[in-house]
Protein backbone atom coordinates (compact mmCIF):
# COMPACT_ATOMS: atom_id res chain seq x y z
CA UNK A 1 0.00 0.00 0.00
CA UNK A 2 1.14 3.56 -0.63
CA UNK A 3 1.13 6.31 1.99
CA UNK A 4 -2.36 7.53 1.08
CA UNK A 5 -3.84 4.03 1.39
CA UNK A 6 -2.12 3.44 4.73
CA UNK A 7 -3.32 6.83 5.97
CA UNK A 8 -6.89 5.83 5.15
CA UNK A 9 -6.44 2.51 6.95
CA UNK A 10 -4.70 3.65 10.12
CA UNK A 11 -5.42 7.35 10.76
CA UNK A 12 -8.72 8.70 12.10
CA UNK A 13 -10.82 10.12 9.28
CA UNK A 14 -10.86 13.72 10.50
CA UNK A 15 -9.09 15.46 7.63
CA UNK A 16 -10.15 15.96 4.01
CA UNK A 17 -6.58 15.80 2.76
CA UNK A 18 -5.44 17.16 -0.60
CA UNK A 19 -4.31 14.34 -2.94
CA UNK A 20 -0.55 14.85 -2.48
CA UNK A 21 1.97 13.51 0.03
CA UNK A 22 4.61 16.11 0.90
CA UNK A 23 8.08 14.67 1.43
CA UNK A 24 10.49 17.59 1.78
CA UNK A 25 10.80 21.33 1.54
CA UNK A 26 13.19 24.27 1.45
CA UNK A 27 12.10 27.82 2.17
CA UNK A 28 8.84 28.47 0.31
CA UNK A 29 9.20 25.41 -1.90
CA UNK A 30 7.71 22.00 -1.07
CA UNK A 31 8.18 18.67 -2.85
CA UNK A 32 5.84 15.67 -2.95
CA UNK A 33 6.75 11.99 -3.06
CA UNK A 34 6.58 12.07 -6.87
CA UNK A 35 9.17 14.85 -7.01
CA UNK A 36 6.73 17.61 -8.01
CA UNK A 37 7.62 21.13 -6.83
CA UNK A 38 5.14 23.56 -5.26
CA UNK A 39 5.29 27.16 -4.07
CA UNK A 40 3.74 26.90 -0.60
CA UNK A 41 1.39 29.81 0.12
CA UNK A 42 -0.11 28.17 3.23
CA UNK A 43 2.91 27.33 5.48
CA UNK A 44 1.17 24.55 7.39
CA UNK A 45 -1.72 26.95 8.18
CA UNK A 46 0.48 29.86 9.32
CA UNK A 47 2.99 27.69 11.20
CA UNK A 48 6.20 27.62 9.14
CA UNK A 49 7.04 31.27 9.74
CA UNK A 50 10.22 31.18 7.65
CA UNK A 51 9.22 28.29 5.43
CA UNK A 52 10.56 24.73 5.36
CA UNK A 53 13.88 23.63 6.87
CA UNK A 54 14.98 27.21 7.53
CA UNK A 55 18.73 27.03 8.15
CA UNK A 56 18.89 29.32 11.20
CA UNK A 57 15.84 27.74 12.84
CA UNK A 58 17.13 24.20 12.21
CA UNK A 59 20.49 25.14 13.77
CA UNK A 60 18.83 26.59 16.90
CA UNK A 61 16.58 23.56 17.32
CA UNK A 62 19.41 21.07 16.68
CA UNK A 63 21.76 22.75 19.16
CA UNK A 64 19.10 22.46 21.87
CA UNK A 65 18.25 18.88 20.83
CA UNK A 66 21.86 17.96 21.55
CA UNK A 67 21.62 19.46 25.05
CA UNK A 68 18.18 18.59 26.46
CA UNK A 69 15.06 17.45 24.61
CA UNK A 70 12.78 17.69 27.67
CA UNK A 71 13.05 18.50 31.37
CA UNK A 72 9.48 18.86 32.74
CA UNK A 73 8.38 22.02 34.50
CA UNK A 74 9.73 20.77 37.83
CA UNK A 75 13.05 22.30 36.76
CA UNK A 76 14.20 25.61 35.33
CA UNK A 77 15.07 25.75 31.63
CA UNK A 78 16.95 28.56 29.89
CA UNK A 79 15.14 28.50 26.49
CA UNK A 80 11.76 28.73 28.26
CA UNK A 81 12.85 31.71 30.37
CA UNK A 82 14.52 33.44 27.42
CA UNK A 83 11.40 33.13 25.28
CA UNK A 84 9.15 34.44 28.06
CA UNK A 85 11.48 37.42 28.52
CA UNK A 86 11.37 38.18 24.79
CA UNK A 87 7.56 37.96 24.64
CA UNK A 88 7.18 40.31 27.58
CA UNK A 89 9.79 42.83 26.43
CA UNK A 90 8.39 42.99 22.90
CA UNK A 91 4.78 43.49 24.04
CA UNK A 92 4.92 45.23 27.42
CA UNK A 93 3.22 42.26 29.07
CA UNK A 94 4.34 40.71 32.37
CA UNK A 95 4.25 36.91 32.49
CA UNK A 96 3.81 33.89 30.24
CA UNK A 97 2.33 30.41 30.58
CA UNK A 98 3.55 27.94 27.95
CA UNK A 99 1.50 25.10 26.47
CA UNK A 100 1.50 23.12 23.22
CA UNK A 101 -1.22 24.59 20.99
CA UNK A 102 -3.55 27.48 20.35
CA UNK A 103 -6.49 25.71 21.95
CA UNK A 104 -4.49 25.13 25.13
CA UNK A 105 -3.31 28.74 25.15
CA UNK A 106 -6.93 29.86 24.88
CA UNK A 107 -8.02 27.45 27.63
CA UNK A 108 -5.45 29.05 29.92
CA UNK A 109 -6.63 32.55 29.00
CA UNK A 110 -10.21 31.56 29.86
CA UNK A 111 -9.15 30.06 33.20
CA UNK A 112 -7.20 33.21 34.10
CA UNK A 113 -10.15 35.45 33.20
CA UNK A 114 -12.60 33.40 35.25
CA UNK A 115 -10.35 33.19 38.30
CA UNK A 116 -9.67 36.94 38.18
CA UNK A 117 -13.35 37.84 37.81
CA UNK A 118 -14.48 35.42 40.52
CA UNK A 119 -12.01 36.87 43.01
CA UNK A 120 -12.87 40.47 42.15
CA UNK A 121 -16.61 40.35 41.40
CA UNK A 122 -17.86 37.06 42.79
CA UNK A 123 -18.28 33.51 41.53
CA UNK A 124 -21.32 34.42 39.40
CA UNK A 125 -19.10 36.60 37.19
CA UNK A 126 -17.81 34.05 34.69
CA UNK A 127 -19.42 34.84 31.33
CA UNK A 128 -17.14 35.59 28.40
CA UNK A 129 -18.28 37.40 25.27
CA UNK A 130 -16.80 36.06 22.04
CA UNK A 131 -17.75 36.84 18.46
CA UNK A 132 -19.97 35.07 16.00
CA UNK A 133 -17.91 33.53 13.21
CA UNK A 134 -14.92 33.21 15.55
CA UNK A 135 -12.71 30.17 16.02
CA UNK A 136 -10.83 29.51 19.27
CA UNK A 137 -10.08 25.76 19.22
CA UNK A 138 -11.51 22.25 19.32
CA UNK A 139 -11.55 21.35 23.01
CA UNK A 140 -15.00 21.34 24.63
CA UNK A 141 -14.39 24.75 26.22
CA UNK A 142 -12.76 26.43 23.22
CA UNK A 143 -15.51 25.00 21.01
CA UNK A 144 -17.99 26.74 23.32
CA UNK A 145 -16.03 29.95 22.87
CA UNK A 146 -16.09 29.49 19.08
CA UNK A 147 -19.00 31.40 17.57
CA UNK A 148 -19.87 28.93 14.80
CA UNK A 149 -22.69 26.41 15.29
CA UNK A 150 -21.22 24.07 12.66
CA UNK A 151 -18.45 23.16 15.11
CA UNK A 152 -20.88 22.60 18.01
CA UNK A 153 -23.57 20.28 16.71
CA UNK A 154 -22.06 16.85 17.44
CA UNK A 155 -20.46 17.67 20.79
CA UNK A 156 -23.18 19.09 23.02
CA UNK A 157 -23.40 20.01 25.82
CA UNK A 158 -20.49 22.42 25.69
CA UNK A 159 -18.97 24.40 28.54
CA UNK A 160 -21.44 27.00 29.80
CA UNK A 161 -20.81 30.72 30.04
CA UNK A 162 -20.05 31.98 26.53
CA UNK A 163 -22.10 34.67 24.79
CA UNK A 164 -21.65 35.29 21.07
CA UNK A 165 -21.86 38.82 19.65
CA UNK A 166 -22.04 39.81 16.00
CA UNK A 167 -18.58 40.98 14.91
CA UNK A 168 -18.35 44.75 14.30
CA UNK A 169 -21.78 45.37 15.89
CA UNK A 170 -20.91 47.94 18.54
CA UNK A 171 -24.49 48.39 19.76
CA UNK A 172 -25.08 44.69 20.30
CA UNK A 173 -21.82 44.45 22.23
CA UNK A 174 -22.86 47.34 24.49
CA UNK A 175 -26.22 45.69 25.20
CA UNK A 176 -24.65 42.32 26.00
CA UNK A 177 -22.20 43.93 28.42
CA UNK A 178 -25.00 45.86 30.13
CA UNK A 179 -27.28 42.84 30.52
CA UNK A 180 -24.73 40.23 31.61
CA UNK A 181 -22.20 39.77 34.38
CA UNK A 182 -19.21 39.63 32.04
CA UNK A 183 -15.72 38.50 33.02
CA UNK A 184 -14.00 39.10 29.69
CA UNK A 185 -14.34 39.87 25.99
CA UNK A 186 -12.35 37.59 23.69
CA UNK A 187 -11.64 38.40 20.04
CA UNK A 188 -9.53 37.66 16.97
CA UNK A 189 -8.43 40.88 15.27
CA UNK A 190 -8.78 38.99 12.00
CA UNK A 191 -11.22 36.08 11.99
CA UNK A 192 -9.17 33.43 10.22
CA UNK A 193 -11.30 30.28 10.04
CA UNK A 194 -14.32 32.57 9.77
CA UNK A 195 -13.25 33.85 6.34
CA UNK A 196 -10.21 36.11 6.94
CA UNK A 197 -12.26 39.05 8.13
CA UNK A 198 -10.60 41.92 10.04
CA UNK A 199 -12.49 43.67 12.82
CA UNK A 200 -13.16 47.37 12.31
CA UNK A 201 -11.15 49.90 14.30
CA UNK A 202 -14.39 51.27 15.78
CA UNK A 203 -15.42 47.86 17.07
CA UNK A 204 -12.04 47.10 18.64
CA UNK A 205 -12.05 50.52 20.31
CA UNK A 206 -15.57 49.80 21.61
CA UNK A 207 -14.34 46.52 23.14
CA UNK A 208 -11.66 48.38 25.07
CA UNK A 209 -13.91 51.31 26.02
CA UNK A 210 -16.47 48.90 27.52
CA UNK A 211 -13.73 46.91 29.23
CA UNK A 212 -12.52 50.06 30.99
CA UNK A 213 -16.03 51.19 31.90
CA UNK A 214 -17.17 47.85 33.33
CA UNK A 215 -13.81 46.52 34.56
CA UNK A 216 -13.85 43.63 32.08
CA UNK A 217 -10.76 41.80 30.91
CA UNK A 218 -9.78 41.77 27.23
CA UNK A 219 -8.37 38.63 25.58
CA UNK A 220 -6.81 38.76 22.12
CA UNK A 221 -6.63 35.40 20.35
CA UNK A 222 -3.40 35.72 18.35
CA UNK A 223 -3.06 32.02 17.53
CA UNK A 224 -3.15 32.55 13.75
CA UNK A 225 -2.74 36.33 13.56
CA UNK A 226 0.37 36.56 15.72
CA UNK A 227 4.12 36.50 15.18
CA UNK A 228 4.28 38.90 12.24
CA UNK A 229 1.44 37.37 10.23
CA UNK A 230 -0.57 40.61 9.83
CA UNK A 231 2.38 42.97 9.31
CA UNK A 232 2.71 43.74 13.03
CA UNK A 233 4.26 41.46 15.64
CA UNK A 234 0.75 40.86 17.01
CA UNK A 235 -2.46 41.82 15.26
CA UNK A 236 -3.85 43.92 18.12
CA UNK A 237 -0.95 46.31 17.47
CA UNK A 238 -2.65 47.30 14.20
CA UNK A 239 -5.40 48.85 16.32
CA UNK A 240 -3.29 50.69 18.88
CA UNK A 241 -4.63 48.66 21.83
CA UNK A 242 -3.10 46.35 24.42
CA UNK A 243 -5.14 43.44 25.82
CA UNK A 244 -4.97 42.14 29.37
CA UNK A 245 -4.24 38.66 27.99
CA UNK A 246 -3.26 37.34 24.60
CA UNK A 247 -2.81 33.81 23.35
CA UNK A 248 -0.46 32.75 20.59
CA UNK A 249 0.78 29.54 18.96
CA UNK A 250 1.15 28.38 15.32
CA UNK A 251 3.98 30.56 13.91
CA UNK A 252 5.59 31.09 17.31
CA UNK A 253 7.30 27.69 17.23
CA UNK A 254 8.12 27.92 13.53
CA UNK A 255 7.10 24.30 12.98
CA UNK A 256 7.16 22.76 16.46
CA UNK A 257 4.10 22.60 18.75
CA UNK A 258 4.12 25.54 21.14
CA UNK A 259 1.45 27.75 22.66
CA UNK A 260 1.75 30.76 24.96
CA UNK A 261 -0.70 32.67 27.13
CA UNK A 262 0.77 36.12 27.76
CA UNK A 263 -0.47 38.01 30.81
CA UNK A 264 -0.61 41.76 31.45
CA UNK A 265 -0.22 43.59 34.73
CA UNK A 266 -3.85 43.11 35.82
CA UNK A 267 -3.61 39.35 35.75
CA UNK A 268 0.10 38.58 36.04
CA UNK A 269 -0.30 36.99 39.49
CA UNK A 270 -3.71 35.33 39.05
CA UNK A 271 -2.27 31.85 38.56
CA UNK A 272 -0.67 30.39 41.66
CA UNK A 273 1.17 27.18 42.39
CA UNK A 274 -0.84 24.22 41.07
CA UNK A 275 -3.54 26.33 39.35
CA UNK A 276 -2.50 25.21 35.90
CA UNK A 277 0.13 23.02 34.27
CA UNK A 278 1.42 21.29 31.16
CA UNK A 279 3.76 18.32 30.76
CA UNK A 280 5.27 19.54 27.50
CA UNK A 281 4.58 23.28 27.80
CA UNK A 282 7.79 25.28 27.53
CA UNK A 283 9.65 22.34 25.98
CA UNK A 284 13.30 23.41 25.53
CA UNK A 285 13.50 22.44 21.85
CA UNK A 286 10.26 24.21 20.90
CA UNK A 287 11.28 27.28 22.90
CA UNK A 288 14.75 27.39 21.34
CA UNK A 289 13.10 27.40 17.92
CA UNK A 290 10.70 30.14 19.00
CA UNK A 291 13.52 32.30 20.36
CA UNK A 292 15.11 32.13 16.92
CA UNK A 293 11.81 32.99 15.22
CA UNK A 294 11.02 35.99 17.45
CA UNK A 295 14.56 37.34 17.24
CA UNK A 296 14.19 37.64 13.46
CA UNK A 297 10.77 39.31 13.26
CA UNK A 298 11.99 42.89 13.03
CA UNK A 299 10.71 46.09 11.43
CA UNK A 300 12.47 45.39 8.13
CA UNK A 301 10.78 42.01 7.83
CA UNK A 302 7.36 43.40 8.86
CA UNK A 303 7.64 46.25 6.37
CA UNK A 304 8.41 43.67 3.71
CA UNK A 305 5.30 41.71 4.67
CA UNK A 306 3.18 44.84 4.29
CA UNK A 307 4.72 45.77 0.93
CA UNK A 308 4.29 42.27 -0.48
CA UNK A 309 0.77 42.12 0.92
CA UNK A 310 -0.12 45.32 -0.92
CA UNK A 311 1.24 43.77 -4.14
CA UNK A 312 -0.94 40.67 -3.69
CA UNK A 313 -4.04 42.77 -2.94
CA UNK A 314 -3.52 45.09 -5.91
CA UNK A 315 -2.92 42.27 -8.38
CA UNK A 316 -5.78 40.09 -7.17
CA UNK A 317 -8.32 42.89 -6.70
CA UNK A 318 -7.86 43.79 -10.36
CA UNK A 319 -7.96 40.17 -11.55
CA UNK A 320 -10.78 38.60 -13.50
CA UNK A 321 -12.87 36.20 -11.43
CA UNK A 322 -12.00 37.82 -8.09
CA UNK A 323 -14.88 39.39 -6.17
CA UNK A 324 -12.91 40.71 -3.18
CA UNK A 325 -9.73 40.38 -1.14
CA UNK A 326 -9.81 40.65 2.65
CA UNK A 327 -7.33 40.40 5.51
CA UNK A 328 -4.12 41.99 6.76
CA UNK A 329 -0.48 41.37 5.89
CA UNK A 330 0.16 37.76 4.92
CA UNK A 331 -3.24 36.60 6.15
CA UNK A 332 -5.48 37.10 3.13
CA UNK A 333 -8.77 35.69 1.85
CA UNK A 334 -9.83 35.76 -1.80
CA UNK A 335 -13.53 35.62 -2.64
CA UNK A 336 -13.75 34.11 -6.11
CA UNK A 337 -16.51 33.78 -8.71
CA UNK A 338 -15.59 30.13 -9.12
CA UNK A 339 -15.97 27.72 -6.21
CA UNK A 340 -12.90 28.15 -3.99
CA UNK A 341 -12.18 24.42 -4.05
CA UNK A 342 -11.95 24.52 -7.85
CA UNK A 343 -9.47 27.40 -7.68
CA UNK A 344 -7.40 25.57 -5.05
CA UNK A 345 -7.25 22.42 -7.19
CA UNK A 346 -6.21 24.42 -10.28
CA UNK A 347 -3.46 26.16 -8.29
CA UNK A 348 -2.19 22.82 -6.99
CA UNK A 349 -2.18 21.40 -10.52
CA UNK A 350 0.06 24.31 -11.54
CA UNK A 351 2.46 24.11 -8.61
CA UNK A 352 1.01 26.44 -5.96
CA UNK A 353 -0.39 25.33 -2.59
CA UNK A 354 -3.23 27.43 -1.19
CA UNK A 355 -5.98 26.52 1.28
CA UNK A 356 -9.55 27.46 2.13
CA UNK A 357 -11.37 29.57 4.73
CA UNK A 358 -15.17 29.32 4.48
CA UNK A 359 -15.91 30.13 0.82
CA UNK A 360 -12.57 31.84 0.20
CA UNK A 361 -9.11 30.92 -1.01
CA UNK A 362 -6.74 31.63 1.89
CA UNK A 363 -3.12 32.78 1.57
CA UNK A 364 -0.63 32.41 4.45
CA UNK A 365 2.84 32.56 2.85
CA UNK A 366 6.14 32.49 4.73
CA UNK A 367 7.06 35.93 6.05
CA UNK A 368 10.31 35.84 4.05
CA UNK A 369 8.97 34.41 0.78
CA UNK A 370 11.27 35.56 -2.06
CA UNK A 371 9.72 38.17 -4.34
CA UNK A 372 10.20 36.08 -7.48
CA UNK A 373 8.32 33.12 -5.98
CA UNK A 374 5.55 35.38 -4.72
CA UNK A 375 5.08 36.95 -8.16
CA UNK A 376 5.01 33.52 -9.79
CA UNK A 377 2.48 32.21 -7.25
CA UNK A 378 0.19 35.22 -7.65
CA UNK A 379 0.20 34.78 -11.43
CA UNK A 380 -0.84 31.14 -11.02
CA UNK A 381 -3.64 32.15 -8.62
CA UNK A 382 -4.88 34.82 -11.02
CA UNK A 383 -4.99 32.30 -13.89
CA UNK A 384 -6.86 29.83 -11.68
CA UNK A 385 -9.51 32.42 -10.86
CA UNK A 386 -10.36 33.19 -14.51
Amino acid sequence: MNIKEKDSLYIANTYARFPIALKSGSGSLAYDDDGNEYIDMATGIAVNTFGYSDTEWVRAVTEQLNLLQHTSNLYYSEPCVKLAEMLCEKTGMKKVFFSNSGAEANECAIKVARKYAAAKKGEDCYKIITLKNSFHGRTITTLAATGQDVFHKDFLPLTDGFIHCEANNCEELRELVKKNNVAAIMFEAVQGEGGVLPLTKEFVETIFDLAREYDILTIADEVQTGNGRTGKLYAFMNYGVKPDIFSTAKGLGGGLPLGATVLGSKVENVLGNGDHGSTFGGNPIACAGAVNILSRIDEELLNGVCEKSNYIKEKLTAAKGVKSVSGLGFMLGIETEKDASEVIAECRKNGVLVIKAKNKVRLLPALNIPEELLIKAVDVIIDACK
